[in-house]
């Protein structure tokens, strides 16, 4: 097989990535050289790699700033309804590519660094992923800012600056080693501190009733500095912001009279308040109700909701009265999307600034407060909802346990009128949850406390009206919303697979990179016979370009011609990983027991990190590392099979093995996952999908037809079904000789020889008390499993419903889900108007 193009030779082959003018080109390498001068004037006079990568980064955020301050002046004059989006994470990996890539700078920068010498993707491979998320509502809230952006809606992203963020991931004896995420080690050329907007953040203190009105007093006050990242559309000249804030001690902390003795116990003693935005907590999909974590949800709320008023009273067309007490048209100017419960305590901060600072009447600031909350709800896993001590609240936050206690009376007031006598149902709709530990149910008050609640794939929002949150569906029907999650085509398509973007523009044209829908017309070359060969080449250059990555980090080799068998997701049993390695064992032995047989040969890759704290993750990866172990060394097996453990899965590495992969696995058992949005990422990438009937992947297989994905196994209602008959493991176990082999060689040791016991409690676990039903869908995976290795021996057919996928993959672009919260959510329209660049006169 040909050795894969240079980056360099393949870049100048794509037409999709930007003309590089003469001029461009130039004004890159002049200014390239002065920064690049400036930083070694300052320091040394050899340049290191990093010098290069941090002139580069200078380079290109030059060519933002402009655009960035000229949109912002653009909203000042037009004051347009602004769109807030609240996160506790943003996942945004690097940035240096998808800002070239926005601003259509690829080209000339790629033949500027070319010019001098430099190999432009060696630079992008010094830069640190921005890890400020655990996986798919962090991305997601990432996907979601590049396309406010490129819809030219006035967004804001607000969450925290995590010193460290998401840890990375060693594999060392088999099990993951966290290591800390020192992402900021050598600074980040793409955030702007703001301490001019530096505001207060209140935590403890006490409650007092006065003729005034209500005083929160006595509290401790923590700094919120926020620091500004620039979000561009795509080619549009819109540049959006992120902004993350950052905890400051203030100068007198800790120093106050009742401390005159310590100073250095006192200044040493900042590092408590300043610990509120040190780190990222590693769960996904998961509760975990420490003290730290709650301060760092009221915290981005505080800081966020006094910028957000600020940025309200001073706007041109804002009140003018002198007091400003008008906030009648807040929830016309202002929309707040709380991305999960984190940011839900919005909801009674905004009520606390209402009521008791700007002294507007209570039930009109719960009118304003619902007109302009808007939830979206993740997940239905009861494990992962949060609910918080009122003990906790009492201490940390007052004032905001009385607000939820009487916002709490009133909704129950309303409930008792409606269904009088009904004290079980009062129960369960209150945010209040009694018993030994009384809680605060918060996905209740965010319900509540919005005028519509979605979910993230039709399935899971039916879920969510039907179970999760029946009874509030019952009483306001109209609040409750589906939008189904998408991806940004831009990092997910142009950035990360150009080989593949240029093979449709040539065939459709470029206007699919802004209306993904554009892919539809891709049917009409199904049949065509340089379309299919075009579209399997450039595959099989992604797979090469991968296979040698894999060779060059991490020592493995495998034979690129095989099946790259991808599941690449956190690791969780509701994603099933361990059906995945019931397979690879079930392969496996079928190789053993017939090793001159002609079996299709895999490379099965599993990636993803582990919540620090959860045992039987961390046993499922010394598993799949165990498993590789055995297969990858018996030498009757070959290039047969292999199994890869992706050792630190990240954005950046999703960018190389995504275009890679020829199989896509989704395995959750249906009901569990709610949307999954790296389904979509795959398909647009041209893998095929197998999978169960959930989240998104029922969406999916509308759009492409069932017949052109693997689906598999029990659907929803089966799995109700065997929860009411009562699973029975043991069942599968006895009637199914393979799945008995391979459970009986986890169980002896055959894969942990120094450590025949290591596994005795995911065997238990399977055995005996397995939520998500792995055996039940065993037989069907398998099965279809075998028809997938069928289609795989016939190329021809295989990459026909590869295109057949990517053609119907337009609706799961984050562009059109955007659309929908902003005409149906938001109430405001995208525009595609761009505003002229900062070289052309404004209008």
């Amino acid at each position: 097989m040909a050795a894969p193009l240079s980056d360099g030779e393949r870049r100048k082959q794509i037409s999709v990535r930007g003309i590089a003018g003469l001029g461009d080109v130039a004004e890159v390498r002049k200014s390239f050289n002065r920064h690049l001068h400036f930083t070694l004037v300052k320091d040394r006079n050899v340049a290191t790699p990093r010098d290069y990568y941090f002139a580069l980064a200078h380079t290109v955020r030059d060519h933002l700033v402009g655009r960035w301050i000229r949109t912002q002046q653009h909203y000042y004059e037009r004051d347009p309804k602004r769109i807030y989006y609240l996160s506790l994470e943003f996942y945004m990996g690097r940035t240096l590519q998808n800002t070239m890539v926005n601003l259509g700078l690829q080209n000339a920068c790629d033949e500027a660094i070319y010019q001098l010498g430099l190999d432009l993707e060696e630079l992008e491979e010094i830069e640190e992923d921005a890890g400020l998320g655990n996986g798919g509502l962090g991305r997601l809230a990432a996907c979601f800012l590049d396309s406010m952006a490129t819809l030219g809606l006035a967004a804001y992203g607000y969450g925290i600056r995590y010193e460290f963020g998401i840890f990375n991931q060693k594999i060392v004896d088999g099990w993951q080693v966290e290591e800390a995420d020192d992402w900021l080690r050598y600074g980040n050329p793409w955030e702007k501190a703001r301490p001019e907007y530096m505001l207060p953040v209140h935590f403890y203190g006490r409650v007092e009733h006065t003729p005034e009105g209500v005083k929160w007093v006595d509290t401790q006050v923590v700094l919120a500095m926020p620091y500004d990242t620039p979000v561009p559309g795509y080619k549009n000249n819109t540049v959006n912001t992120m902004r993350l804030w950052s905890a400051k001690a203030p100068n007198d902390f800790n120093l106050q009279e009742f401390n005159v003795g310590d100073y250095i116990e006192a200044v040493l003693d900042r590092n408590l308040a300043e610990n509120i935005s040190r780190v990222l907590y590693p769960n996904d999909n998961f509760f975990e109700g420490k003290e730290l974590r709650l301060k760092q949800e009221y915290f981005v709320v505080a800081a966020t909701l006094q910028d957000i008023i600020r940025r309200f009273k001073s706007s041109k067309f804002g009140c003018r009265d002198p007091v400003r007490t008008c906030f009648e048209t807040f929830p016309d100017k202002v929309a707040i999307q709380l991305n999960d419960t984190h940011p839900a305590l919005s909801i009674p901060e905004l009520m606390r600034i209402l009521v008791d600072v700007e002294k507007v009447d209570w039930d009109k600031a719960w009118e304003i407060t619902k007109r302009t909350c808007a939830y979206t709800n993740h997940t239905v896993l009861p494990e992962a909802l949060e609910r918080w001590p009122v003990s906790m609240f009492e201490k940390l936050l007052p004032r905001h346990l009385e607000i939820i206690y009487a916002l709490n009376q009133m909704h129950l007031d309303r409930v008792a009128a409606l269904y009088p006598g009904d004290i079980d149902r009062l129960r369960r709709m209150s945010v209040i949850e009694e018993g030994d530990c009384k809680r605060i149910n918060m996905a209740h008050l965010c319900v509540i406390g919005s005028h519509a609640v979605n979910g993230v794939a039709r399935i899971h929002s039916d879920i969510v009206k039907n179970s999760v949150f029946k009874d509030f569906y019952e009483l306001e029907p109209e609040k409750f919303q589906n939008k189904t999650n998408g991806i940004t085509p831009r990092r997910w398509l142009l950035l990360c697979n150009p080989g593949l973007a240029d093979v449709i523009a040539e065939k459709i044209g470029e206007d699919f990179i802004t209306d993904l829908s554009q892919l539809k017309k891709l049917l009409d070359f199904i049949n065509n016979e340089t379309f299919i060969r075009d579209v399997a080449k450039v595959k099989q250059e992604n797979k090469l370009k991968f296979a040698a990555y894999l060779e060059e980090q991490y020592k493995v080799k495998i034979n690129p011609s095989s099946m790259f068998d991808v599941q690449v997701k956190r690791i969780h049993e509701y994603k099933r990983q361990l059906l995945n390695c019931l397979h690879a064992i079930t392969l496996y032995n079928r190789i053993r027991s017939d090793p001159s047989k002609s079996f299709v040969p895999r490379t099965i890759m599993i990636g993803g990190k582990a919540a620090p704290g959860y045992h039987m993750a961390k046993m499922i990866i010394k598993l799949i590392t165990s498993i590789g172990e055995v297969i990858n060394n018996d030498p009757y097996v070959g290039d047969k099979l292999k199994v890869i453990f992706l050792e630190n899965y990240r954005v950046s590495l999703a960018e190389k093995v995504i275009p890679a992969a020829d199989l896509s696995q989704q395995i959750s058992t249906a009901g569990t996952e709610a949307s999954g949005t790296g389904n979509m990422k795959f398909m647009v990438n041209g893998a095929l999908t197998i999978g169960t009937m959930d989240g998104a992947n029922v969406e999916m297989a509308e759009e492409a037809g069932e017949e052109n994905l693997f689906i598999f196994g029990m659907r929803v209602e089966d799995v109700e079904a065997l929860d009411r008959r009562g699973y029975n493991a043991r069942e599968y176990y006895e009637r199914l000789p393979e799945l008995r082999q391979a459970i009986d060689q986890i169980s002896s040791g055959f894969f942990s020889p120094r450590d025949p016991g290591c596994f005795r409690d995911v065997v238990n676990m399977l055995m005996h008390h397995d939520r998500f039903k792995v055996f039940a869908d065993y037989e069907a995976y398998i099965k279809c499993q075998g028809q997938v290795d069928q289609l795989f021996m016939d190329p021809r057919e295989w990459t026909k419903k590869v295109i057949r996928n990517i053609a119907c993959s337009g609706k799961f672009s984050s562009d059109r889900t955007i659309t929908e919260y902003a005409r149906e959510i938001w109430g405001v329209e995208p525009s595609a108007t761009k505003i002229p660049p900062p070289n052309l006169p404004r209008d």
